[in-house]
């Protein structure tokens, strides 16, 4: 999908850095898979074996990371899929944090990365951040480094039975013109955002139109099917970053205070004040100037 006429209105206010990253396309991939095909983009940079995967959150998609992805620095390769059931990839019967991880794991496989020959950075947002969390840990021999950013870290013994999912608890509806839907495209949690054109630029990808209207790409039934992490440890021993939004409505007090205490000495922690959860939209400069000095003090290493 390209830039539509309306879009290109609503951009107008966006600052060059913008315009200049979402200039720089990346390539688009598909790749077969036997439970659903995964799509997926490539920011490919010459003559370098530093690879970061950039996974989004729920119900978001790969161009989340369009304005960011430009802006790592530059030699390192940047991969962003869409996980199962988001964005343009297949639905599927069901989602759990294996499945997704062998979705990365088949696009390591088809693009040919492996720790032999590659390091492998991953960073995520959300729910991404705890599925970067859970491959450093499950797969500790791909992950040269870890960033998580304002993923909630439970303590293993967290009861979910308690817990209040902020994603939609209704089937999906069907939009009549694209114009109706856009209107009712919300971050969640519910926050205001600053950056209009960022949001303007991921609700024009988070939409698609079928035979019974205008509808979002996320598959509705993975916010009543995900397996949560229910009573795992995370386990990695890569050099880590925790990057927390100061007004964040999920990082608690107590969760905060978890995270410090529990990977105290192996994950540093950084808080950018005035973001709140949905970081790369709200603050994505400062976002992205905290990442490359981890990943350049790491790739020194």
């Amino acid at each position: 999908m390209e830039i539509t006429e309306s879009l290109e209105h609503d951009l107008k206010q966006a600052p060059a850095w913008f315009h200049a990253s979402i200039a720089i396309k990346p390539r688009l991939e598909d790749l077969q898979h036997p439970l659903g095909n995964l799509k997926y983009q490539v920011w490919d940079r010459e003559e370098t074996n530093k690879i970061v995967i950039l996974i989004h959150g729920t119900g978001a998609h790969k161009r989340w990371w369009d304005p960011i992805a430009p802006l790592f620095t530059q030699d390192f390769t940047v991969i962003a899929p869409d996980l199962p059931g988001m964005g343009e990839s297949n639905h599927r019967a069901k989602y759990d944090f294996e499945g997704f991880s062998d979705s990365i794991l088949a696009i390591l496989d088809q693009e040919d990365i492996t720790p032999a020959n590659h390091k492998i950075y991953f960073v995520g947002h959300s729910l991404g951040g705890h599925l970067a969390g859970f491959m450093a840990s499950e797969f500790p021999e791909l992950a040269a480094g870890l960033i998580m950013i304002d993923s909630p870290i439970r303590p293993p013994s967290y009861d979910y039975e308690d817990h209040i999912s902020t994603g939609p608890l209704r089937k999906i509806k069907y939009y009549e013109d694209k114009v109706s839907i856009l209107e009712r495209f919300r971050l969640m949690p519910a926050q205001d955002c600053k950056n209009f054109w960022y949001l303007r630029y991921i609700a024009e990808y988070s939409i698609q139109n079928v035979d019974a209207g205008w509808r979002w790409r996320f598959d509705d039934k993975l916010f009543a099917t995900l397996k949560r992490l229910q009573g795992y440890e995370f386990n990695f021993q890569c050099p880590s970053l925790f990057i927390a939004g100061g007004n964040s409505l999920l990082l608690g007090s107590k969760i905060m205070s978890y995270i410090k205490e529990e990977f105290k000495g192996r994950m540093s922690i950084e808080v950018i004040e005035h973001a709140a959860h949905h970081i790369p939209l709200d603050e994505p400069i400062g976002l992205i100037s905290i990442i490359n000095e981890y990943l350049d003090r790491w790739g020194t290493k």
